[in-house]
């Protein structure tokens, strides 16, 4: 994401600011901002400007804002961040089409296998909890769109590094090993070759 887009975007985001959205994330940087500095502060724009000072925010660094957006519960916000992120990333994937299939394949066999086990699997794929948490409280019920946002979120999170032997090994850690298996039998009947020959 260019510095120009990240500006896009912090104005818009601070635009949808409310005054009590503002207190409340200037409550969760007080530790890293000065109790004055603070205290100038009046809008999102110039909370974002100090987080920028701070080595905090930036074009490639925007996970820092987009936890604290979600701990105030403006995932909307959040995600909108995200997705530029998101965006931004795909220009520049240099994932092979091969493995986005792999992928593809992967996510839909976890997705229709996963059920409760899905935090266990996102804590060994390095989900920080903030993200589990966020993903808890959007989908409470539905199982199957939980399992989908969890592999969303790394997939994002790894970017180009994002490779099905690291989802198949987190799956096999977590003793998880029929999906796994049934993942790579989707692979034999997709054309793949195996993972572990």
């Amino acid at each position: 994401m260019s510095a120009v887009h990240l500006n896009v975007v912090l104005l818009e985001i601070s635009n949808q600011l409310n005054n009590e959205n503002l207190e409340s994330l200037k409550f969760l940087v007080r530790s890293q901002i000065g109790k004055q500095k603070l205290e100038r502060i009046k809008t999102g724009l110039q909370l974002f400007e100090v987080l920028i000072e701070r080595g905090r925010l930036a074009s490639d660094q925007t996970d820092y804002l987009a936890n604290l957006l979600e701990q105030i519960h403006r995932e909307d916000l959040s995600d909108k961040l995200n997705s530029l992120e998101i965006q931004s990333g795909n220009s520049n994937n240099d994932i092979s089409d091969a493995e986005k299939a792999k992928l593809d394949i992967a996510i839909e066999v976890i997705k229709e296998s996963l059920g409760k086990n899905w935090r266990k699997l996102g804590r060994k794929l390095r989900v920080t909890e903030v993200k589990l948490d966020s993903i808890s409280t959007r989908h409470p019920t539905d199982l199957e769109e939980t399992a989908v946002e969890l592999l969303k979120e790394w997939r994002k999170s790894r970017a180009a590094e994002a490779r099905t032997e690291e989802l198949i090994a987190a799956l096999r850690n977590c003793q998880l090993n029929l999906t796994a298996d049934k993942i790579q039998e989707q692979f034999e009947r997709e054309g793949f070759i195996r993972l572990d020959q």
